[in-house]
């Protein structure tokens, strides 16, 4: 006998539900929180501002029309682009994720929140331009930074238990959820709108992680956070609409994302939303490497100066070992061709190679040119990876969140380096006061790729200083930026 299922509409998921009220009711007011968010605010679009000397991000950018411009729409810093909020927040997604040197959270689930600024800066600028037009205040950059704290919060949270990676499933799934969530607040959609909109995130299809790994990887995890953070725009503006959600959506049996995705798995959650993940988000700050790669490529300068010292040549290598993380060894232990940029920056032999050889690690170091230099892949097929259970726990520890690497050089001769060890990068919490005023360098070193010094000045005078970024329009600051 067929079991009849029954057609009532049921409450709305947990998961929903808890997303909806954080959206709404939470209050930010952890400092450690908004002061990161304001220093993740500048590097994110610092990082944008350098992918705009890439003509593979440039070709991306613009309106679909070309020659369209929107009235009162969103302006794209470091360009003279003024779109609807849609197409504003994919560019601004696409360029601030394109040189892979923006913020990490690594856990079960591993990405980069600071991909949701690309819906939630432009949802902001159109909406202040138009409120200013209709005589009403504008938001603040206070709104700006307390949606990044929440977006921060919805995909890190999400990823502390669950893995997408394992099913398959790429992590900008999660940037379209908190995306989505954080712009509907914005929007000023009631709770059970806000609800609808997540569930319409969730029933969407999701992007697979084949782009990110051999033999396919290529240029769109460049331009996949993009994607979806403008997604999530016009998603929550459909639901603005007052069009349906899916209440169920997770755990609708047979077709709900549990079952048809996540291996009939409900999300599992280590602990409330809060303020966590950005008083504890991850900085890249000195090298535009997979995260995981990080501490070994700081290990990597430190083997380049050793090497320097003691007057031995690279070529004298015989092998070097990368003791590592578990998560490091699945998606960056890499060997083998290596088509292009994309491929190179998520092979952990690449990234630790050119250090060792030239004593540097920059975002050009992936394009062609660098790559036909032979010595690269000479000495990327003497490096081997193999981990250390200890690291792997550390990594999980949401008390250290470590992300750990240690190389040993061997020479030809039989003599070896003592093993070079490194454990928090740069960008780490637990790094936060050495890594803050790098930061700021970088952010300026990115503003002097676009503008003039006067215009510097302004942008950096708004930035630095929280009370006065919070308190500033921001239709206002955007407008710093245009060129």
């Amino acid at each position: 006998m067929s079991v009849i299922e029954s057609n009532l509409r049921p409450e709305p998921d947990q998961v929903l539900a808890d997303i909806a009220d954080y959206v709404l009711d939470y209050q930010v007011e952890s400092q450690p929180a908004c002061e990161t968010a304001r220093n993740c605010l500048i590097d994110t679009l610092g990082c944008g501002l350098e992918a705009l000397e890439y003509p593979a991000c440039r070709k991306l950018l613009g309106p679909i029309v070309p020659g369209t411009s929107v009235p009162l729409g969103a302006k794209v810093p470091g360009t003279q682009f003024q779109l609807d909020p849609v197409q504003a927040a994919f560019n601004i997604g696409a360029m601030i994720r394109w040189l892979d040197f923006n913020d990490t959270w690594l856990a079960a689930e591993w990405g980069h929140p600071s991909d949701n600024l690309g819906g939630i800066l432009a949802t902001a600028d159109w909406l202040s331009r138009n409120a200013v037009a209709a005589g009403k205040p504008p938001l603040t950059m206070r709104d700006v930074l307390t949606a990044m704290v929440k977006a921060h919060e919805i995909q890190g949270c999400i990823a502390l238990e669950n893995s997408f990676n394992k099913v398959g499933l790429d992590h900008v799934v999660l940037v379209k959820v908190a995306s989505t969530a954080v712009v509907a607040q914005m929007l000023g959609l009631s709770r059970d709108e806000i609800i609808n909109a997540v569930s319409l995130a969730w029933v969407d299809g999701q992007s697979l992680r084949t782009y990110r790994h051999a033999p396919n990887t290529g240029s769109r995890k460049s331009w996949a956070a993009g994607d979806a953070t403008s997604r999530a725009v016009r998603l929550a503006l459909i639901a603005r609409t007052g069009e349906m959600g899916y209440p169920s959506v997770l755990t609708a049996k047979t077709w709900g994302f549990y079952d048809v995705l996540f291996k009939g798995r409900p999300f599992r959650f280590q602990r409330p939303y809060g303020s966590y993940v950005m008083e504890n988000v991850l900085f890249k700050i000195s090298y535009p490497a997979e995260f995981h790669a990080q501490t070994a490529v700081e290990c990597a300068m430190d083997i380049h100066a050793r090497l320097l010292v003691a007057g031995r040549s690279p070529a004298e290598i015989k092998r070097i070992v990368i003791r590592t993380h578990e998560a490091c060894i699945r998606i960056i232990d890499k060997q083998g061709p290596l088509d292009n940029p994309a491929d190179r920056d998520h092979c952990i032999q690449y990234m630790v190679a050119v250090p060792i050889l030239f004593g540097r690690l920059t975002a050009a170091d992936y394009e062609d040119d660098v790559a036909a230099d032979p010595r690269i892949d000479a000495l990327r097929a003497k490096i081997v990876c193999v981990e250390d259970p200890a690291f792997t726990r550390d990594y999980h520890d949401p008390d250290k969140r470590s992300i750990a690497n240690a190389l040993t050089v061997e020479f030809n001769d039989g003599t070896r380096l003592d093993e070079v060890v490194c454990e928090y990068p740069i960008g780490h919490r637990r790094r936060r006061q050495e890594g803050i005023p790098l930061l700021e360098a970088k952010f300026r070193t990115n503003l002097a790729r676009i503008f003039p010094p006067r215009q510097q000045a302004r942008i950096l005078d708004a930035s630095l200083d929280q009370h006065t970024l919070e308190a500033m329009a921001v239709h206002e600051y955007v407008d710093l930026y245009v060129i």
